[in-house]
């Protein structure tokens, strides 16, 4: 079933145009190949007039497009015998964080991931992505037994933030995700993220502290949400698109500042249109990301990875 975002209106009315004409068409002898033709080259100029100017706020509603493919479909995609690991041998598990082991390309890595969900059932069993101290400390158990096991880390990237209940703060929610980057700074193996839709402050970064930091072309990666940041500056939720500007939080911002390593380009229209086709592109992004620290020992992948993160924001960085 479709779905379309505030800006795709006209889109859902010639899209909505060429289903009626193939309904027609298979109802009778009707011939319309060329209606069709011409509907279908507009609806392919319409996309590329709409998203090669998304705005800061567009990108956001694109980010968070509820068919957009979650890290469950990249697992399931690239991995295969992929094992799911979970508990953080300290309190409970997270459903908010996936995590395993499964072979990339034949290679044993370690997999962490945020899952939003794709209905109602699984996007409350998941917790919207949001995950709470246990799914960070699990985080933490899982790259320690990569680092134990010479296992890269791969991780999917996608929430709007660390889980902000009581009972998370009482547990210690920020000593977790601290603890997470602490853990991530110090491994000796290679370590990928992707940023496959939103990457939401800490929430983000705890899973996200890796050699090599790729970005979706409309995924957003920001030290709070548009809306956060608007309540927060303005007292006023409504100026979320202007909070969105600001924050420079798009892929071609980041890249810009030399934020991220890489922008990995998605189907023309977003990942929701063509799932497969951008995790494909995925894959190809991870594989290279991969080889490219190949031949590299332990102590070079920990300096790399630290020098990275440590000289963001320097003027001879940036």
């Amino acid at each position: 079933m479709a779905y379309f975002l505030e800006f795709e209106k006209p889109l859902a009315e010639l899209e909505g145009q060429i289903d009626e004409l193939r309904r027609l068409s298979d109802n009778g002898d009707l011939n319309i190949a060329d209606e069709l033709g011409k509907l279908e080259e507009k609806v392919d100029r319409e996309l590329r007039q709409t998203y090669g100017r998304l705005s800061a706020w567009q990108k956001v509603q694109v980010a968070r497009h509820p068919l957009r493919p979650k890290c469950g479909d990249y697992v399931a995609g690239l991995v295969t015998e992929f094992v799911p690991l979970a508990g953080d041998r300290l309190y409970a598990e997270d459903n908010a964080l996936v995590s395993g082991i499964g072979r990339y390309h034949g290679r044993p890595v370690i997999l962490l991931g945020q899952e939003k969900g794709n209905d109602t059932e699984s996007r409350v069993h998941h917790n919207f992505g949001m995950a709470r101290p246990e799914g960070y400390r699990k985080a933490q158990r899982l790259m320690e037994l990569a680092n134990r096991f010479d296992m890269p880390i791969l991780s999917f990237v996608d929430t709007s933030g660390a889980y902000p209940g009581v009972g998370a703060e009482e547990r210690g929610q920020s000593e977790a995700i601290a603890r997470a980057i602490q853990v991530s700074l110090g491994l000796e193996v290679p370590f990928v993220s992707v940023i496959i839709g939103e990457g939401g402050s800490g929430g983000a970064i705890a899973i996200a502290t890796a050699n090599t930091v790729l970005m979706m072309e409309h995924a957003v990666y920001s030290v709070i949400s548009p809306e956060g940041c608007a309540s927060i500056l303005w007292r006023d939720g409504e100026r979320a698109r202007d909070a969105a500007e600001a924050l420079k939080i798009t892929a071609q911002d980041l890249a810009e500042l030399r934020l991220i390593d890489g922008i990995v380009p998605e189907p023309l229209g977003g990942a929701h249109r063509e799932p497969e086709t951008a995790i494909a592109a995925v894959d190809v992004a991870i594989d290279e990301a991969l080889r490219a620290m190949d031949g590299m020992d332990g102590p070079a992948l920990v300096a790399q990875r630290r020098d990275k993160f440590l000289n963001l924001g320097n003027a001879g960085w940036a």
